[in-house]
């Protein structure tokens, strides 16, 4: 049984650009306000961005996201939709999605519950209205964000959930279990697909997620020769090793057509 939190909910704080009409801040505000009822712990903080694009070529030119700080644990969504009304309520719906199964990962802490319910794995994989990417061409492309931290050491379940709360298109860890540095990803038949520095699937065999693991090593590759990849193979991310460090790193595609750089602070 889900524990009744007394709170006093904090107003969500709601940022815009682009051409928006008045009301699509304050609806996407109460459709977000709505929610906080959901949320199995007091909600410290939360943050609503509307942003409609100015290229008539993308079909969905309203990407919403939504940041909630839950007792010190984020869930994030983001969504794109045709309109801002279309898009604020898929964002609704998705984080609605992260709030519940916040609740009951953490019911199962408190040895209320499961924390997955069955197929629940498979159907939170399942593609959703993600932003379209930023036709820029590829000389014009730069590395406009460079995260550095400490690789959290997780299983691929914790893994999984991590990117789930966060609405990520990857999780890059490093495994608890073989100790190498890795990347869980959306792919599949199972809807998850697990790559490591050093393939050791042995050392998978325990996860409550139903994954794949890829039997290729990741390739030791400089940041260019990374982009370069990334730029051929059309992916939306390319994982690789260091050549510098020999730690995992991942090069992305970010929405508005340039790159990001995650890698590992020590």
């Amino acid at each position: 049984m889900r524990r009744t939190v007394q709170q006093r909910a904090p107003e969500i704080q709601v940022a815009t650009r682009g051409e928006l009409s008045p009301d699509a801040a304050d609806y996407a505000q109460r459709k977000v306000q709505a929610l906080l009822s959901r949320a199995p712990e007091p909600v410290l903080y939360g943050r609503v961005r509307l942003t409609r694009t100015a290229n008539p070529a993308t079909r969905r030119p309203v990407t919403a996201q939504a940041s909630l700080d839950v007792n010190g644990r984020v869930a994030r969504a983001q969504v794109a939709g045709r309109t801002a009304t279309e898009a604020a309520d898929l964002l609704h719906d998705r984080l609605g999605e992260r709030l519940d199964r916040l609740a009951r990962n953490w019911e199962a802490r408190r040895g209320g519950m499961p924390v997955s319910a069955p197929n629940e794995w498979r159907h939170l994989s399942e593609p959703t209205h993600h932003p379209d990417y930023f036709p820029r061409p590829p000389e014009e492309r730069q590395v406009v964000r460079h995260k550095s931290f400490t690789l959290d050491r997780e299983t691929p379940d914790e893994a999984a959930f991590e990117l789930e709360m966060m609405d990520y298109g990857f999780q890059l860890f490093t495994d608890i279990g073989t100790g190498e540095d890795s990347v869980l990803y959306r792919a599949g038949p199972t809807g998850y697909r697990l790559a490591q520095l050093h393939p050791r699937p042995l050392g998978t065999e325990t996860s409550a997620v139903p994954l794949t693991v890829s039997d290729l090593p990741a390739p030791r590759l400089t940041v260019d020769e990374a982009r370069e990849r990334l730029d051929l193979a059309g992916f939306p991310f390319v994982f690789f090793a260091d050549a510098a460090t020999g730690r995992g790193s991942v090069l992305y595609h970010r929405y508005d057509g340039h790159y990001g750089l995650v890698t590992p602070a020590e």
